[in-house]
């Protein structure tokens, strides 16, 4: 088992993304790099964008099934790789986008990926690459909220999940390839 960090805006939509595809053992939201003497923040204190906070979910998943680089790259079709500091109509730093890694290895994975990524604009990503620095959990009552609250709030449209679901990753582990929808 593998775990990644990512912020693709509102946590409720990204996490249910990353549930839907093959391979995802499991998903939590919570708040990644923000001020260090912020410890184990809440859902109210990020939300005044001044803990440095943004909101994301931490992904583990099982690489014999689904590679770290088919998971950057679901990532990069589920948000808006050129809006800063927000995602749909969710404005705030603390709806920044990123990708947060532990290791070197997760590192050069990504940095490939967010290379053949940035082929597809003309103006520079938005995204963060940075190490994870500090990662809290979000409150119960923001696990799995789309599965507790299936007409909830959600920036991403319905159509992405049933897409996310139909992504084959072995079948694309070589070529790192995703299809649009």
């Amino acid at each position: 088992m593998s775990t990644i960090y990512f912020a693709g805006g509102c946590f409720w939509g990204t996490e249910h993304f990353f549930k839907q595809i093959d391979g995802v053992i499991s998903t939590q939201t919570g708040f990644a790099n923000g001020n260090e003497s912020i410890v184990n923040p809440t859902y109210e204190q990020v939300y005044t964008d001044q803990t440095g906070y943004a909101e994301a979910v931490m992904v583990v998943y099982d690489e014999a099934v689904v590679s770290l680089e088919f998971l950057v790259n679901m990532f990069f079709a589920a948000i808006d790789p050129l809006a800063i500091n927000r995602q749909g109509h969710d404005i705030g730093t603390r709806y920044r986008t990123g990708v947060y890694y532990t290791s070197k290895e997760q590192l050069a994975v990504i940095q490939r990926v967010f290379e053949e990524q940035q082929t597809k604009f003309t103006r520079p990503l938005a995204v963060e690459l940075l190490p994870l620095k500090n990662y809290f959990p979000a409150s119960e009552y923001h696990q799995d909220y789309l599965d507790k609250h299936p007409d909830g709030y959600c920036h991403l449209p319905l159509s992405l999940f049933k897409w996310a679901r139909e992504q084959h990753p072995l079948q694309q582990k070589s070529s790192g390839a995703v299809d649009q929808i």
